[in-house]
């Protein structure tokens, strides 16, 4: 068994030797300097609380947004969508939205990728997270296959003092991958891991000999049904940011499609957003919980997105070819259907721009 060499903030003290930097081969001078600057973090930069870090690995790129959308693969990669700029997979993926936070660390030296990953997997089952994906353990997956299903496409930079590439520019060989997902106490997490090798230094990466892991952790539960009050000028700036919005503030009764009383709000900001940029055409998109056939809650998902577009034809005066309605059920969850609190973030009501 693994013995977890995973450590909560970074290891003091720590300084690359003379032969140290003479093994790495760039020179003693260099390999100093570089030693100093791998003891430390980045400004501003931190573990997730869930989550310890590798024990003397580093900080080299960090990101958080307080709200974002994040795709966890529950299979091998399959292909690359060219229509929708999406990969995809054997299996849909889970998708993650909430506050989602993005390390990247740096464990420089002898060791290596696998040691990393498997320290990782013991360490997050040892803190009750359910193992989603091991592609270590997937027999389907090629080396090619197993590049993509790691691969992270950006839509924003990331602040790092390493190369943007150096995951994607690392030995095709030595990649892992994992997702995991945790509920406690009412706070669903889900985790993407990504650790590549490094057999040598690479100048043009800014990347050292050893491994590299990047770490999606996304906090569904963070949200707190914050989206209910959500304002037309917040839907602009989270469909710009994820392509998409999920509105808590349209209400219905169980199993009916009819708009309660206290939707208007809601209704409201929607009606300010497509007034405000009179381009944006929107699909507006029904999902439910598990409770139920999954083909009565279609047609059930379909009627609401339905009404919620006849409510702003009839009462805002927004152009019908400006709206269509879909309804997905429970096909594309944010959350774990197997609590009260997982359901209630499931049943919303998803704007995405056509």
């Amino acid at each position: 068994m693994v013995q977890p060499t995973l450590q909560a903030g970074c290891r003091r003290g720590y300084r690359f030797s003379a032969r140290d930097a003479l093994r790495i081969g760039w020179g003693l001078g260099f390999s100093l300097l570089c030693g100093v600057a791998l003891a430390q973090d980045m400004s501003g930069a931190k573990d997730h609380p869930a989550i310890k870090r590798y024990a003397g690995s580093s900080i080299v790129a960090y990101d958080v947004k307080q709200f974002d959308s994040v795709d966890i693969p529950t299979s091998s990669f399959a292909r690359f969508n060219l229509s929708t700029g999406k990969r995809e997979f054997a299996a849909p993926p889970v998708v993650a939205e909430g506050r989602r936070t993005r390390i990247w660390y740096e464990a420089p030296g002898e060791t290596s990728s696998v040691e990393v990953f498997r320290n990782y997997a013991a360490e997050l089952t040892a803190q009750g997270f359910t193992l989603l994906y091991d592609s270590t353990k997937d027999a389907k997956l090629g080396k090619w296959n197993g590049y993509l299903n790691g691969f992270t496409f950006n839509k924003a930079p990331l602040a790092t003092n390493r190369s943007q590439f150096v995951f994607t520019g690392a030995s095709m060989g030595g990649i892992q991958t994992l997702s995991a997902q945790r509920e406690r106490q009412g706070q669903l997490t889900y985790v993407h891991l990504v650790a590549v090798q490094w057999d040598k230094p690479n100048i043009t990466y800014k990347a050292q000999r050893g491994a590299y892991v990047a770490l999606d952790v996304v906090d569904v539960g963070a949200l707190k049904q914050d989206m209910v009050s959500v304002s037309a000028s917040d839907m602009s700036k989270a469909i710009a940011a994820t392509g998409r919005i999920a509105l808590y503030g349209i209400l219905f009764d169980t199993a009916k499609a009819d708009l309660k009383a206290e939707s208007k709000p809601a209704l409201d900001e929607i009606a300010k957003l497509l007034q405000s940029d009179t381009s944006l055409k929107l699909r507006v998109v029904g999902h439910t919980d598990n409770q139920g056939a999954l083909e009565s809650n279609i047609a059930l998902s379909k009627r609401r997105a339905e009404a919620v577009t006849a409510a702003l034809a009839s009462s805002y005066g927004v152009a019908a070819n400006r709206l269509s309605a879909f309804g997905v059920a429970d096909l594309a969850p944010v959350a774990s259907n197997s609590g009260e609190e997982g359901r209630a973030k499931n049943r919303r009501v998803e704007l995405v721009p056509q």
